[in-house]
């Protein structure tokens, strides 16, 4: 049976993520085929600098902008240079050379200096297809959707509105097959009846109205800000939709 093609966006080469990527190579190939979007002489540049050898199989898309590497420094350069990278992931996928995308780490700074208008890879997906893009870390067991990212922590409650929670949570249900999704406060001891704030009023008619619509329970209410889980809640709940930036 054939692997499915990965397109690797490189990441920020003054950073981690080229590093990350020759040290898993072997592991990635043994479950898809991996497609590095970097250039020949970009690679060799890391790899001497990290004084490792290049696979034979590391095969790559090459990107143009070749620039001079500041390991650990945030360069405009190499900012332009990972956000071209997964530009031409996306592009790999747009035109059935790859099957999905993988990104590796970026430097929000470093874009924003390269006058990138985007903060990140989940905004500049949403953005390019035109459709929602949920934010989500996740294992085998257990993921964890995000309702807001990349803006400052005083924007969070403004950003709540229970109209836009609500379709947050239907499109949610679409994409992940769940029995349950346990839905969690903003304010510490969720608000306590607003003392300490009152956003949850909104939570609690946002779950109300998704689950109406969906003429299910899917999602419930975990009275806090937090969630402990036990062994029973965990066989039950497979996502935890949480609110952070």
């Amino acid at each position: 049976m054939s692997k499915n093609v990965l397109a690797i966006s490189i990441g920020d080469l003054n950073g981690i993520g080229i590093e990350i990527a020759l040290a898993a190579h072997a592991e990635v190939c043994r479950i898809a085929e991996p497609i590095y979007c970097i250039s020949q002489g970009m690679l060799e540049s890391v790899a001497h600098k990290l004084n490792i050898s290049v696979p034979s199989t590391f095969n790559i898309y090459p990107i143009k902008g070749e620039f001079e590497l500041k390991p650990g420094m945030v360069c405009e350069k190499s900012g332009l240079y990972s956000y071209k990278s997964f530009k031409k992931a996306i592009k790999l996928c747009e035109n059935k050379l790859a099957d999905a995308i993988v990104t590796l780490p970026i430097h929000k700074e470093a874009w924003f200096e390269a006058g990138i208008e985007y903060k990140g890879h989940t905004d500049m997906l949403r953005d390019w297809f035109k459709a929602q893009a949920i934010m989500m870390l996740g294992c085998e067991k257990m993921y964890v959707a995000l309702y807001t990212e990349h803006i400052p922590l005083h924007a969070v409650a403004k950003s709540l509105s229970t109209k836009k929670l609500t379709q947050f949570l239907l499109d949610l249900a679409k994409d992940i097959p769940s029995e349950k999704i346990a839905v969690l406060g903003l304010n510490p001891h969720a608000g306590d009846g607003g003392v300490l704030g009152d956003e949850e009023k909104k939570i609690v008619k946002a779950i109300k109205r998704a689950n109406e619509s969906l003429d299910k329970n899917l999602f419930f209410w975990t009275y806090g800000s937090g969630y402990r889980f036990y062994s029973k809640n965990a066989s039950r709940v497979s996502t935890l939709c949480m609110h952070v930036s």
